[in-house]
């Protein structure tokens, strides 16, 4: 029964990631479409373009009401709702030169406490319960348009962004900032979220920091203050959103 769950978390995995058909482009943009919705309501493409500290980040990109409540994922790193990760973590010390799973409560704690358990029971995807809600993908080497679409009718409402990437220590982050937490010895500094309120009067918007995520992933709680984070701040130049 266990391999047969298995079996089936990995079916719906591929179903999600299939949903997104990839092509890239001569100027040096990976464009995802959303097939599935592409066709209906109003597009709405997220342009991400990378900074001078992008390496492999993981993110979450979603939509929430004008209270903060979760509405649903638009797109997702498709290692984080897999819980499989290019490097399998084989003990909390030893990383093997390999894809595997990975346990990472650290990655994106904001979106994760957001959107709920899975399947009503687990909260960080893992291979066993992956996260299927959402549109999922490899992270892109290079800038990165997300083609989906949005009902303009329900604006306002308020779409954010997490992105966390490991081993990004800095002078104030250390790597023996919290020695009883395995998470953070992993995430280093802390996820960073982005948000940005689309309204019906405007055709383009730029995703701004609002705060970080917990730096050992233990609760959903937003830190407001950024000015202990140094790199993390560049991994993305722009995020711009155009309807």
């Amino acid at each position: 029964m266990k391999k047969y769950n298995k079996f089936i978390a990995i079916i719906l995995i591929i179903t999600a990631i299939s949903s997104c058909k990839t092509s890239n482009i001569s100027n040096n943009i990976t464009v995802y479409k959303d097939s599935l919705t592409i066709t209906t309501g109003n597009k709405m493409t997220i342009s991400l373009i990378n900074g001078k500290s992008f390496n492999h980040p993981t993110y979450a990109i979603w939509q929430e009401d004008m209270e903060g409540n979760y509405v649903k994922t638009i797109f997702i790193t498709k290692s984080y709702a897999s819980g499989i990760f290019g490097h399998h973590m084989k003990n909390d010390s030893v990383w093997e030169d390999k894809r595997g799973s990975s346990y990472q409560p650290a990655a994106l704690p904001y979106w994760t406490h957001k959107k709920g358990l899975i399947d009503g029971k687990y909260l960080i995807p893992e291979p066993e319960h992956p996260f299927v809600d959402g549109y999922s993908g490899a992270t892109p080497k290079q800038n990165f348009d997300f083609e989906t679409t949005s009902d303009i009718k329900s604006a306002p409402y308020r779409i954010l962004l997490e992105v966390n990437q490991t081993w990004d220590w800095n002078n104030y982050w250390t790597n023996n900032k919290f020695p009883e937490s395995k998470a953070y010895s992993h995430s280093s500094q802390p996820s960073i979220i982005y948000a940005v309120t689309i309204n019906e009067n405007d055709g383009t918007f730029y995703m701004n920091p609002i705060g970080h995520g917990n730096p050992t992933g233990e609760n959903g709680q937003l830190f407001t203050d950024l000015s202990t984070l140094t790199t993390a701040k560049n991994i993305f130049k722009t995020i711009k959103i155009q309807l």
